[in-house]
Formats: C-alpha cells, sequence, structure tokens
C-alpha cells in the first residue's frame, strides 16, 4: 500500500484511535483523527486526500445517520468508503441500511485487519463482525 493513503478515524475513545491508527500505520496507511463530529470537517479541510474514513456508531455529541449524511455528501469524499465500526455489532443492519460502504466490529482483529483494509481498498464492502 502506498503511504500517500490517509484514512480519517472519528472515534470518542482516544484507546481505540491508537489501536486502529497503529493497525492502519503497520499496513502503510497514515491517519488522522478527531474526537468529536465537530472536528471532521476541519480535519478535512486540514487534511487533503483521505481515503477512507472510520465513523464509530457512538459518538457523544452526534448521531451517526445524520454525520454520515454529511460525510456522503461533502465533495472531498465521493467515493470514499465510509465504514462503520463499533463495540454494538448488533447494529450491522443498520448501519448497511444507513448507507454504509462497511463495516468492521470492535475490538479490532489484528490478524484479520489487514485483509478487511486490503478488500476495502479494493472497493469490496467488508461487513464483519
Amino acid at each position: 500500500m502506498t503511504n500517500e493513503l490517509c484514512a480519517l478515524i472519528i472515534d470518542d475513545q482516544v484507546s481505540n484511535i491508537d489501536v486502529l491508527a497503529m493497525l492502519l500505520k503497520q499496513e502503510g496507511v497514515a491517519s488522522v483523527s478527531v474526537t468529536s463530529v465537530r472536528g471532521v470537517f476541519e480535519a478535512l479541510d486540514q487534511t487533503p486526500g483521505v481515503g477512507l474514513v472510520f465513523l464509530d456508531l457512538e459518538m457523544p455529541n452526534g448521531d451517526y445517520h445524520e454525520t454520515l449524511a454529511k460525510l456522503k455528501a461533502d465533495p472531498r469524499l465521493s467515493g470514499v468508503p465510509i465504514i462503520a465500526y463499533t463495540v454494538h455489532t448488533s447494529e450491522i443492519d443498520q448501519a448497511r441500511q444507513a448507507g454504509f460502504d462497511g463495516f468492521i466490529g470492535k475490538p479490532l482483529h489484528a490478524t484479520e485487519f489487514s485483509g478487511q483494509l486490503q478488500r476495502i481498498l479494493n472497493g469490496e464492502r467488508v461487513w464483519s463482525y
């Protein structure tokens, strides 16, 4: 994978961000993170070329349906996969119906992540927990 790819991580738990950022780095993917949905678009302004988004479904200051709709409407993210990732694996069907491009349950599994990421970057839909 190329070092030019950058993922945006939206999660209110720093420990979750750290794990995902580490797994992405191991795959040669840079990342930028925000702990509030209010910071998402500022992060996009400061980080051109985001090619992948991970959105936690449970954010204390925002509804993921609204956040997802805003992300999908942003021209900078046209064609960019937006992946739900959450401990609430029972919400996989709701995430699919909401329009996410994939779903990865927490905790992330290091042994599976490389393959999941590769499939996402190849344009495949990943729905796993």
